[in-house]
């Protein structure tokens, strides 16, 4: 073997051992994850005629990606946002317009926060089609049904106090939507 040629799979055997040992974590900017650790008091069915809707308490995590390394005050992250999402489960394709809101609460690095009483769906996702549909005239009127099945989709927005962008992976949940 030349050593052009030894130099050339030395340098892929390199490659390939770095590229096995990246694991998910490491896709992501700065040192820590935050993610939606627990919800509690999710509703199932929710009607148009009432509202807004909430979720009474839902817990997000602030994870070190190194478990056994050093850690400081600089990966505390300042939740800003979160962003609400919906899609259908039934066979409808028109969905809510976005949810963005802002937020403020601080999770300390491997530490948590709770936040009470947090919006998933406000007025304006109401009064716009499907939703709209059911208020005004009881049905979908792309589906022509009573109930509209939606998949929420909530992602959080923030930045440690190093200066990191961090966004948590989407925590899903589904309802239906009733007159």
């Amino acid at each position: 073997m030349t050593r052009k040629a030894a130099f050339s799979v030395s340098l892929l055997v390199l490659a390939l051992a770095v590229a096995g040992c990246r694991s998910r974590t490491d896709r992501s900017e700065g040192s820590v994850l935050l993610s939606v650790s627990d919800f509690d008091g999710l509703p199932v069915q929710v009607s148009t005629r009432t509202g807004p809707y909430s979720i009474d308490e839902i817990i997000i995590r602030n994870v070190a990606k190194e478990p056994g390394g050093t850690t400081s005050a600089l990966q505390d992250v300042e939740l800003r946002s979160y962003e609400v999402r919906y899609s259908r489960r039934d066979v409808g394709t028109r969905v809510p317009p976005t949810m963005a809101q802002s937020i403020f609460s601080v999770v300390p690095v491997n530490g948590t926060v709770t936040l009470n009483n947090l919006p998933f769906l406000l007025s304006d996702q109401v009064l716009n089609p499907p939703l709209s549909d059911l208020r005004s005239f009881g049905v979908d009127r792309e589906t022509n049904s009573e109930v509209v099945v939606l998949d929420v989709s909530m992602r959080f927005f923030g930045r440690t106090l190093a200066g990191d962008d961090i966004v948590s992976d989407p925590a899903r949940f589904t309802i239906e939507v009733i007159q």
